[in-house]
């Protein structure tokens, strides 16, 4: 294993706060930084790093921990990945035992299967079997060196045909299973998964290949089938082609629907296009995207669905703080039809035209109605009145509502009451929602520390001290002179004062590191704000003692349920404790 002496080293050359801020934008909060946190969707900062301690929460989702968590967290790696990539940016080389690591090493096994199973496929691709696939590209006018830019390629028509060359190279079908390139029927026999499909490899941002779409050659149904999840790759993190996207001059990104879409609009030119990966746009994606690129031009598909996708996909990256604006397709269903109809020069002008969400919104509403008719256009300004009460910046309001009064010659008085009346009770679903989950949020347990409902004063209690032991090492022997593990009430928080009197007493420092091997990422999350926030509670040696005697207290009264738990030896210990204390 590798040495803690070797963590703290690299985390020592890891300022986290250089590291967090290479990702997301920190601002100064008195002694700290503070930022939108990159885990979850907010709009109001709660994301804060503390650089004295070197590490990080978010007081709205929870996430915690070092520089080690977070780069797991945000680039969606194991722990010894993490190291590695952090060892790589400082330059301090991991020792040779990582390998031996078992999870690292199935990693890296599945990514080779997935870099030989690429090339597998194009091989198959240039061969006779592929002439059906590039043919079908040739209708599509990819040309060669798009094909080989891509690394496209062809799944023959056969049941085994991957399973078996990939067998004879030494590959087990378990792997072959996760890396989800064959599947396991209910029979127990192994078949292909991708077959008589063109194949798109998926690349992460380091150049690696974790997983694959495969589309027909005709109508037949599904048209795509892509990778599940898998070790290395999870499509609600991933976005294709933002291996190449990231490199763009533009400053602009292009969202699409489909990876022909990516392809087709990278070949003429407009190498910012991704596209997410077989299901719709993810708040995961939408900050992905926030990396990159500040402005986003969302190109879905002009019919039903695609408006649809294109509305809920400018919420999610308004709240990761991207301006979205929406490309308009006339005579063409897709980029990919638009370019090959029109020519790439006309597409970057509608590029340049691309407006707001609310812009292409109301262009499209008022082609819905004939206003000349009265009821239609009552239809049409409650519609539109609707869209306005969803905007959020009041300015953004009073312009829509300026534009709409004049456009059907109705009082802005009149609009604005009405936009009022829907904001109300916009309001009073939200607040009903609210409580919902309100409620709903009463009732999940803590999972981290579930005993903690059950004594919430002691186990507030236990949160002071665990944090005072660890701001003030040097209290171990007066705390642990005062209290025993059992006088804890909550079995985690005594597993955590039972680990820091191990590691005081071997004279190791209390970090991250003593605990990434035995505690879940919701634990270290756990243990980040008790290190954090612990100092509200014990950060003298006054509300220490005060801490202490609570707990001393919460041991002498037992609830019914510690009464029940109490084996008989320990009811009649009980009892002769109690009533030596009475004489």
């Amino acid at each position: 294993m590798i040495t803690e002496g070797y963590i703290m080293q690299l985390k020592a050359a890891c300022d986290i706060v250089s590291i967090i801020s290479s990702y997301v934008p920190l601002k100064q909060n008195g002694r700290n930084r503070k930022c939108l946190c990159p885990f979850h969707l907010e709009k109001t900062p709660s994301f804060v790093v503390y650089e004295d301690t070197q590490s990080f929460y978010c007081y709205g989702c929870g996430a915690g921990g070092d520089v080690i968590t977070f780069i797991m967290r945000i680039e969606n790696l194991e722990y010894l990945e993490a190291l590695k990539l952090l060892a790589e940016r400082v330059g301090l080389p991991l020792p040779e035992n990582e390998r031996d690591d078992q999870q690292a090493k199935l990693r890296q096994r599945l990514l080779e299967l997935n870099r030989q199973a690429a090339r597998y496929f194009h091989s198959v691709l240039k061969g006779p079997d592929g002439k059906s696939a590039r043919d079908y590209f040739a209708q599509r006018r990819l040309s060669a060196k798009t094909i080989v830019r891509y690394g496209l390629g062809y799944a023959p028509d056969s049941w085994n045909a991957l399973r078996n060359t990939f067998q004879k190279q030494g590959y087990s079908y378990e792997e072959m299973v996760q890396a989800d390139l064959i599947v396991r029927s209910k029979s127990g026999s192994y078949y292909d998964k991708f077959r008589n499909r063109v194949i798109f490899p998926i690349l992460d941002l380091r150049g690696n290949v974790i997983a694959f779409g495969g589309r027909v050659l005709d109508d037949q149904t599904p048209k795509y089938v892509n990778t599940s999840d898998t070790l290395v790759f999870q499509k609600k993190r991933n976005l294709f082609s933002l291996n190449f996207a990231k490199n763009s001059r533009e400053k602009t990104l292009i969202l699409a629907e489909g990876y022909m879409d990516v392809i087709a609009m990278h070949q003429a030119g407009f190498t910012g296009a991704v596209a997410t990966l077989g299901t719709a746009l993810t708040s995961e994606q939408a900050r992905l995207i926030s990396r990159y690129a500040d402005d986003v031009v969302i190109a879905y598909d002009s019919d039903e669905a695609g408006q649809k996708a294109t509305s809920r996909a400018s919420k999610l990256f308004g709240a990761a703080g991207v301006t979205a604006r929406v490309l308009r397709l006339y005579g063409a269903k897709d980029p990919d039809e638009f370019i090959k109809k029109y020519g790439s020069g006309k597409f970057q002008i509608l590029l340049k035209n691309a407006g707001t969400v609310t812009q292409t919104q109301t262009e499209r509403l008022k082609e819905q109605y004939d206003l000349e008719r009265p009821e239609e256009k009552r239809k049409y300004l409650l519609e539109y009145c609707a869209m306005i009460a969803q905007m959020s910046d009041a300015l953004e309001r009073q312009v829509y509502i300026g534009q709409l009064a004049l456009e059907c010659g109705v009082s802005r008085e009149a609009i604005e009451l009405q936009v009022r009346h829907m904001i109300r009770a916009q309001r009073k679903r939200q607040q009903k929602q609210m409580q919902q989950i309100s409620g709903d949020r009463l009732r999940i347990r803590d999972k981290v520390n579930p005993d903690g409902e059950k004594y919430p004063r002691a186990a507030r209690a236990e949160e002071g001290i665990l944090h005072f032991m660890m701001a003030n090492p040097d209290f171990y022997y007066y705390i642990t002179e005062r209290l025993s593990p059992d006088d804890f009430k909550t079995k985690w928080n005594r597993q955590i004062y039972e680990r820091i009197c191990e590691r005081l007493q071997q004279n190791l420092t209390i970090d991250f590191v003593g605990f990434h091997d035995q505690f879940s990422a919701d634990e270290i999350s756990r243990f980040s704000r008790i290190l954090n926030n612990g100092g509200q509670i014990a950060s003298t040696q006054e509300s220490l003692d005060d801490c202490i005697a609570v707990l001393k207290a919460a041991r002498e009264k037992m609830s019914p349920e510690d009464i029940l738990s109490l084996t008989p030896q320990q009811l009649e210990e009980k009892r002769l404790e109690t009533a030596k204390q009475k004489k």
